[in-house]
């Protein structure tokens, strides 16, 4: 897949969160990017990950663009001059902030993603990789909306490509192992205090089990494979949430405190309504578009179809990680936050 990254120049919103760095490290390590462009608002940050021993090692190869993805015109001007893909991280993700910031949740993740598509559509982009998450499925929480919604518009951006060759998809994955304000740091950060009883909202809560490489891995199979609004999944192991704490703090002291406001028990990527437009594959689902705006929108018909009434849940996969896979995950595990 060399061909797929080998001289492009890659703009990622919200690059220097937790996906964009380990996104950057990555292809810098495997392939030869011409170019990767690092698009966000804080200037420290930026700062930071250009002070970093890889990345000014890699220095020739990284830009550094601040902007906001609320700026439409900002975006445009950062994709003009030879961008070939990008990919859209940029979101405000934690879910009590966009309940209580409802309006700021909107004119980041539902306008800001139209202004990525409407700037990707005016330049020279062919290849726009949206991050989804499992909270867009059956939203319960504004967060999901407005990932709904960001979702819709990826897909639907398809409609307005003409005779261009360029695809919008979606890659969609649950909460990823060790990033920002989940749960692996904020168990360890209770371990570091010499606290001995971890919190946990449900006993029977599950989770999806997917590191930040595997995500990266996905997302340049988009990048390679898309033809216009696929959204791809990985299959991947679930764990319970129990588990987790028992692997990270063996014999520890449990408390059940109930389920907080728009949280779910269970990680749900594909639904039952998705199953019909669901082809199945040796390591990932895709969901095809129900409708389709172009003739470059086909289906890779390798894979199978899912059967009726298909859903992919962390509570009913095939594939469980126990206390002792989850330690040995655990390994040589950064718990470095953003």
């Amino acid at each position: 897949m060399a061909n797929i990254i080998d001289g492009k120049t890659i703009l990622i919103t919200g690059g220097t969160g937790s996906f964009g760095k380990c996104f950057s490290r990555y292809v810098l390590t495997h392939y030869h990017p011409k170019k990767i462009i690092i698009y966000s608002r804080d200037e420290f940050k930026q700062f930071v990950m250009g002070n970093d021993p890889f990345f000014r090692e890699h220095a020739a190869q990284m830009r550094y663009f601040i902007g906001d993805v609320r700026d439409r015109e900002r975006l445009t001007r950062a994709l003009r001059g030879g961008v070939d893909y990008v990919i859209h991280a940029a979101a405000l993700k934690q879910v009590p902030a966009c309940e209580y910031n409802p309006a700021e949740a909107i004119k980041t993740n539902i306008n800001g993603a139209m202004n990525v598509i409407d700037a990707c559509l005016d330049t020279d982009v062919t290849r726009v990789v949206a991050l989804s998450t499992d909270k867009a499925v059956n939203p319960v929480n504004l967060y999901g909306g407005t990932k709904l919604v960001s979702d819709k518009l990826f897909i639907a951006a398809n409609a307005y490509a003409g005779t261009r060759d360029i695809a919008f998809s979606i890659v969609r994955y649950g909460n990823v192992a060790g990033s920002r304000g989940s749960v692996i740091p904020f168990f360890h950060s209770l371990i570091e205090k010499g606290e001995t009883t971890l919190p946990i909202t449900d006993y029977r809560m599950t989770r999806f089990w997917i590191s930040l490489e595997q995500g990266v891995e996905l997302v340049i199979k988009a990048l390679g494979e898309a033809h216009g609004g696929e959204t791809f999944i990985s299959k991947i192991p679930s764990f319970y949430v129990k588990d987790l704490a028992e692997a990270m703090l063996p014999g520890c002291r449990t408390i059940e405190t109930g389920i907080r406001p728009g949280e779910k028990l269970h990680e749900i990527m594909v639904t039952t309504e998705d199953a019909p437009q669901t082809l199945e594959y040796e390591n990932h689902f895709v969901v095809y578009p129900q409708i389709t705006y172009n003739d470059r929108q086909v289906r890779d018909l390798s894979g199978r179809p899912v059967q009726d009434g298909f859903s992919y849940s962390s509570g009913t996969n095939t594939q469980w990680l126990s206390v002792d896979d989850i330690r040995k995950r655990l390994e040589n595990f950064d718990y470095e936050e953003d």
